[in-house]
């Protein structure tokens, strides 16, 4: 599938001349120990996004942009302050502030950087979410970032069939606060609206798909009924649930019809719900396997 062009923050620039610096007395933003790479959610420095990282230990990057607001007008960071950069691809880098000047700000790396593998489960997430308003699709996205969802992608239906650029613009800096918030390595991407025929292959092609329908099969009872491996399609529908013709078309292409409980649930409700079941599975599932 393919993404969208992410919305980077502007302006982060890799100096030529790698300094190997060590400096001393750097104040720690975070009394938190230092953490292990492997497990993501925990970390104890303030991290940004840039999209290229030191290569080295002392090799030095300049910030701007949207982040260097970020560093200096609103968590007012200083000089010797420690902080991560991450790139949203498994990179991620700690170092420290070494200068900040009226548009920039010099990060030095105090380590070689270390790059982190995705995790094994992977959730694509196909919901009709194009008619929300008042945030509720700004909610659906963020939440699915920070349940680890590998992708998500605005389906096109007979009753949720446009979703504006802008509001593709702003679910992509969505993604990328809420990655930097629950500390996620991978960004989650943000794919192109796709309408039902162009749905049809994928589902086909999956090992595992699950589409979320009224008075089907719980979900649960469907994941205790399957040795498949954690990973997959989920597929939701829009306000007012796919038609008939859909769903049919949706079903002979393998997917499987599941409930998510007896109460007709928002497109944004039904996504997380799902989602989560999903990765909360995938999670037992792997530590079965271990």
């Amino acid at each position: 599938m393919q993404s969208l062009g992410h919305l980077r923050p502007q302006g982060t620039v890799l100096l030529k001349r790698p300094w190997l610096i060590k400096p001393l007395n750097l104040r720690a933003v975070s009394s938190i120990p230092p953490y292990e790479y492997s497990n993501q959610s925990r970390g104890g420095l303030p991290r940004f996004f840039s999209e290229t990282l030191p290569s080295s230990k002392g090799g030095v990057i300049l910030v701007q942009g949207d982040e260097f607001w970020h560093m200096t007008k609103v968590l007012r960071l200083k000089t010797d302050d420690r902080v991560e950069l991450f790139n949203g691809r498994g990179g991620l880098v700690e170092g420290f502030i070494q200068n900040i000047d009226r548009t920039a700000i010099n990060f030095v790396a105090l380590e070689d950087p270390k790059f982190v593998l995705p995790h094994t489960p992977q959730w694509h997430i196909f919901s009709a979410f194009g008619s929300l308003k008042g945030g509720r699709a700004d909610w659906l996205v963020e939440k699915c970032t920070e349940l680890g969802a590998s992708s998500v992608t605005p389906l096109l239906t007979e009753r949720s069939s446009t979703i504006s650029d802008n509001r593709v613009e702003r679910l992509q800096r969505v993604i990328l606060a809420a990655a930097k918030q629950c500390q996620r390595l991978h960004e989650m991407k943000l794919n192109h609206p796709m309408k039902i025929k162009k749905l049809i292959p994928l589902v086909a092609k999956s090992k595992q798909s699950f589409m979320t329908i009224a008075e089907a099969t719980p979900l649960v009872s469907a994941l205790t009924s399957t040795t498949k491996e954690p990973t997959g399609l989920i597929i939701v529908g829009p306000e007012g649930d796919f038609t008939e013709k859909e769903v049919n078309l949706i079903t002979e292409a393998g997917a499987t019809a599941v409930g998510l409980g007896p109460h007709r649930l928002r497109v944004e409700t039904a996504t997380i719900a799902i989602l989560a079941t999903l990765t909360l599975w995938s999670d037992s599932q792997q530590i079965t396997n271990s």
